[in-house]
């Protein structure tokens, strides 16, 4: 890249640029270690067994793959909005482009709801308040999302700066499992046959079941791509994403793969996936370290996870809305930014709204809800990731003036196609997550309907392929 081209790059966004390769990373790895790996364990060593490291592999491949379709569309369009703003270049339909942005920001906004949601038990009880009320729980979960809004609001450094400290501490917690884990196995206190063990239902077939838990497993994945939504936030973006985006997704996968051989070795299977004892990763200390007060520590390192995911996935909705805003895809008014704090405030105060009702409708959900939740989130997105692979392909004949990275044609198709699999009921998902992932897209059509009526009074049509070309009275 050129000085010039990079010095258009670093001056082409209202935004302030403070993310260097650093505090990209940290982003990056924080994002995608959260409530995933904290929750998830169980529930896919219950589909496959003790073999649970596979499933995390595989989705770390597929997602591995995905990334490269991402890093060639990032680094060639360094601007907010992420996977909408491909699809809206490569298509060019204005329903696609509004329905893939409505997919992505649920399913950001319901996962840190649902973070929220878990905040307030974590804390509860690690402060052993034994059954606290509905009440308290919504009261904590409600203040929580306004103190993310808050920190969002003042600006990204302090958004970003308050989630390396929360990454840290989650590293913090799972190192420990890892450590112990394997120290317990070296002693000879573990069972290192079911690390290889395949035990799935009667009325499933070990590819059915390995799909199934890769589905599930992908949950804990997501989070690379809320990275490219903070793009006009970082610093030479088509220079340094490649490699730190693929170090991310390289770090998580060697922790997931590590974590889950720790848990199935140390643990039965079927007391990691039983709700009523004590969460996996607590189970593991306690088995591998008898002497540390698992219970006592792990439930505010768990705390502090899922408060890393809450903050950057409501970072990336509010960034997604003001992106589409500037590409004139939604109402200018999301596009506003504080002058000062030069933060998208009413994207900010809007997503923070739409969360205080998913927050009252989650505290109300079975008590399956993580696993439902965590399988339709990776539902909806791989959805999403298989129109962006095929999104790459589209858009080869649009040229840029900035070089950029390129992805190999046959991880795109590949990429494509594991996406498009897993998204199928064949690759063995529960059909729960058809039910609530058709809600939320039935919610999206019904939204589009006063969002097309509202361009039409005010003669805002499709958005332009590049933001520079707005007209003037779309911008606020």
């Amino acid at each position: 890249m050129t000085a010039e081209t990079a010095s258009t790059e670093e001056s082409d966004t209202p935004l302030k640029r403070v993310l260097g390769p650093k505090l990209l990373l940290l982003f990056i790895v924080g994002d995608i270690l959260g409530t995933g790996i904290y929750a998830l364990v169980g529930d896919v060593a219950a589909e496959v067994g003790g073999a649970a490291w596979v499933p995390f592999l595989i989705a770390f491949a597929v997602a591995f793959v995905t990334a490269f379709s991402y890093l060639e569309l990032v680094t060639k369009y360094p601007q907010a909005a992420g996977a909408a703003l491909y699809v809206h270049k490569a298509f060019g339909i204005h329903f696609l482009t509004f329905m893939v942005a409505f997919t992505v920001m649920c399913s950001g906004i319901t996962s840190a709801s649902t973070a929220s949601r878990a905040f307030a038990s974590n804390l509860a009880s690690g402060l052993n308040i034994d059954e606290p009320s509905s009440g308290m729980i919504i009261g904590v979960a409600l203040g929580f999302m306004l103190l993310v809004a808050a920190i969002n609001m003042r600006g990204v450094a302090e958004s970003v700066g308050a989630n390396v400290v929360l990454t840290l501490i989650e590293l913090s917690g799972l190192l420990m499992v890892i450590l112990i884990g394997f120290y317990a196995i070296v002693g000879g206190n573990a069972d290192w046959s079911q690390v290889i063990a395949f035990d799935t239902a009667e009325d499933k077939s070990t590819f059915l079941a390995v799909t199934g838990a890769t589905s599930l497993a992908f949950f804990a994945m997501v989070g690379f791509e809320d990275s490219v939504n903070m793009a006009e936030e970082c610093k030479e973006p088509s220079r340094i994403f490649p490699k730190i985006m693929l170090t991310g997704l390289s770090i998580t996968a060697i922790i997931y793969v590590l974590v889950s051989i720790a848990a199935v070795a140390l643990v039965p299977v079927g007391d990691l996936s039983n709700p009523d004892l004590d969460p996996p990763l607590v189970q593991v200390v306690a088995a591998g370290a008898p002497q540390i007060p698992a219970d006592a520590i792990l439930p505010f390192i768990s705390m502090f996870a899922v408060a890393n995911s809450a903050l950057i996935n409501m970072m990336m909705a509010s960034r997604l809305l003001y992106g589409l805003a500037r590409q004139g895809v939604l109402p200018p008014v999301l596009a506003k930014v504080l002058p000062g704090r030069k933060t998208p405030y009413v994207s900010i105060i809007f997503t923070t709204v739409v969360s205080f009702g998913l927050i009252i409708y989650v505290s109300s959900a079975s008590s399956n809800a993580v696993s439902i939740l965590g399988g339709t989130t990776s539902l909806l997105l791989l959805a999403v990731f298989a129109v962006v692979n095929v999104a790459v392909l589209v858009l080869r004949k649009d040229k840029v003036e900035h070089s950029h990275f390129t992805t190999w044609t046959g991880a795109a198709l590949v990429g494509a196609l594991a996406c498009a699999f897993l998204v199928t009921p064949v690759s063995g998902r529960d059909p729960q997550q058809y039910l609530v992932a058709g809600g939320l897209l039935l919610l999206g059509v019904l939204l589009s309907i006063p969002m097309y009526l509202y361009r039409r009074s005010k003669g805002i049509g499709p958005g332009p392929d590049d933001p520079s070309e707005i007209p003037p009275h779309m911008i606020p």
